[in-house]
């Protein structure tokens, strides 16, 4: 079971981390364009409204029963939610911190890494903080459509020998898995903006 688990946990970190990258990058991105933001921002508004248990088979036919799979379904659950919350807090930068720039003579880019990415950080932290919920979600779903080891792997086989106990364990470990990651996560985005104190 331990060996099961440590592979969801896998999955889990990897689509974790490549899906608060992308996200992240991505709503830099979206911030700083205009055309970028009506190119892309219906198309990515349009997949989030597809089942995840539709997108997961085809994910399986390109990239296999192995890793890929499952990281990629992790990454697709979580990282809207990183773009979006970030991407807001890019947008809502306190006026006067960029008038402040400005008068400083920074430049687009220098107003981007000094002002606007620190001030939105509180609202990379929340979206890391929902991904770190759902990231392990995603793991499952792929491999529930299709894996050759992993929690859901258990949970299939049980559920198929009607081996209630072991369904329950599994679910036990996938909750304590979600519960570490968001204390971790917890931890390392109150040391990234300690600045600002907790009510």
């Amino acid at each position: 079971m331990l060996h099961h688990a440590g592979i969801t946990a896998y999955e889990t970190v990897l689509g974790f981390l490549f899906g608060v990258s992308a996200g992240a990058s991505l709503a830099i991105l979206l911030s700083m364009s205009r055309r970028v933001r009506l190119f892309l921002l219906p198309p990515i508004a349009a997949t989030q409204s597809l089942p995840v248990f539709a997108i997961a088979p085809l994910l399986v036919l390109w990239f296999g029963f192995g890793l890929a799979s499952k990281v990629v379904m992790a990454v697709i659950v979580i990282f809207f939610s990183v773009t979006s919350t970030f991407f807001d807090g890019l947008r809502r930068t306190d006026q006067s911190l960029l008038d402040l720039g400005k008068l400083h003579g920074l430049n687009r880019w220098q107003m981007l890494r000094y002002i606007r990415i620190p001030a939105a950080m509180p609202s990379l932290a929340s979206g890391m903080r929902i991904a770190a919920v759902f990231a392990p979600i995603g793991a499952v779903v792929g491999e529930w459509v299709g894996a050759k080891g992993g929690l859901a792997f258990i949970m299939l086989q049980s559920n198929a020998r009607m081996q209630t106990a072991t369904m329950f364990a599994a679910l036990i470990l996938l909750a304590v898995m979600v519960l570490s990651l968001r204390a971790v996560v917890e931890f390392a985005t109150s040391r990234m903006i300690y600045w600002q104190k907790e009510i």
